[in-house]
């Protein structure tokens, strides 16, 4: 009513009519009214999208979805390629409503997380159930009395506007926890109570199988290893039959670990573990060079230290001066807001047509992702000098 008496007004002028001061005052009173109307409106509409846009709390019974992704899961056999693997990845968009739920084995234990959603106790419980028979059916099929286990359940909770969490919700973990690839021929240690990374990135198992193979096959015998944290590409490297590998990365606590991973697998002495910054190193790393193989997988952000954005540039500059001919660069980049392009552009900047792109690799297929360039991004390229690459496929 407001409006229509404005316009009424404004349309009398519009017409040559006179208008008083009083009118005037009057209208200036209905902008402000109507002007306040839309703003409280605006308000109104931005909560209900902040609200619709807020992950919300999830089914008490448990979602569909992962009860039934529960329900089809099979402990690995002793003979399994890998006993630590995602059950579950709802972070990858495919399943509405679960995008803050992820389920892995770590075999014997299984991780439950919620990101940015603190789950009720009966959710929780009936997530429990669902594993409890699921167990039970294994075991009722499986005739190798040495894989049946107790039901052991870590429960994590973490991310923005919840309380970060981390409890058994029942059975015993193993200590020490070690978990395998490949044929139970690589093993790894992992912590699933402490912080939020457990020891083994479980979606970089296909860049490590990757590494492995080309070390089997010869193309690859020296490896540095950028980033190392627990050293799992390296450990998969020497297995694979690699001469050496440098591991280098900030925190001494991380390549401790990554130590008593290759004491483990019995290939300490081909291995070398620098806890340096990176940044300040490159005189040490081109002296144990060159190698036939580059990983570079660091932190999206790291304060301090690394900021893709950033600091990406700089690693991938040096690249040539640190690798043979025809040596490989693997880069990794989990990095929600960045994309591919933002490799191959850091690539082409930095070194030119001498880092040829090859391939991306294939995440694990229980990582599938409706938005593929959010999701974790490993890109192979190879260091060819020369200025005839036609050669190399792209």
């Amino acid at each position: 009513e407001h409006q229509s008496s404005l316009h009424h007004q404004t349309n009398q002028v519009s017409q040559g009519g006179a208008i008083s001061s009083s009118t005037i005052e009057h209208q200036s009173s209905l902008h402000h009214r109507v002007a306040q109307h839309n703003s409280i409106h605006m308000r109104l509409l931005l909560l209900l999208l902040s609200f619709l846009l807020q992950p919300q709390s999830s089914n008490s019974l448990g979602h569909p979805a992962l009860l039934n992704s529960i329900k089809s899961f099979h402990q690995p056999p002793s003979s399994s390629v890998a006993d630590a693997c995602r059950i579950f990845h709802g972070r990858g968009g495919l399943h509405p409503g679960a995008d803050h739920l992820t389920l892995d084995y770590y075999a014997p234990v299984f991780l439950l997380t919620s990101f940015g959603v603190e789950l009720e106790e009966n959710e929780l419980d009936s997530y429990c159930s669902a594993l409890c028979e699921t167990l039970d059916a294994n075991e009722d099929d499986d005739d190798d009395i040495s894989q049946q286990h107790e039901l052991t359940i870590v429960y994590q909770c973490r991310g923005a506007n919840t309380t970060a969490e981390t409890r058994l919700l029942c059975g015993t973990i193993p200590d020490p926890h070690i978990v395998t690839e490949n044929n139970g021929q690589d093993q790894y240690l992992v912590h699933l109570l402490r912080g939020q990374n457990h020891g083994l990135f479980l979606d970089m198992s296909n860049g490590r199988t990757w590494l492995r193979n080309k070390c089997q096959t010869k193309d690859v015998s020296s490896v540095l290893n950028l980033f190392s944290y627990t050293c799992a590409f390296s450990v998969a490297a020497l297995n694979g039959g690699a001469d050496k590998v440098v591991n280098i990365d900030m925190s001494r606590g991380a390549l401790k670990v990554g130590q008593r991973n290759h004491e483990l697998n019995g290939v300490s002495n081909k291995a070398s573990f620098l806890s340096h910054d990176i940044f300040k190193t490159w005189g040490k790393m081109k002296r144990a060079g060159p190698f036939d193989c580059i990983v570079v997988d660091p932190p999206s952000y790291q304060k301090g230290s690394f900021v893709a954005k950033k600091d990406y540039g700089k690693v991938i500059r040096r690249l040539p001066s640190l690798l043979n001919e025809d040596g490989y660069a693997l880069l990794c980049l989990n990095a929600p807001e960045m994309n591919s392009e933002f490799l191959l552009d850091k690539v082409k900047e930095e070194c030119g047509t001498e880092m040829v792109f090859i391939e991306r690799l294939e995440n694990p297929a229980t990582f599938e992702s409706a938005f593929p360039e959010r999701a974790l991004k490993v890109l192979l390229f190879q260091y060819q000098p020369s200025d005839d690459v036609s050669s190399v496929a792209t």
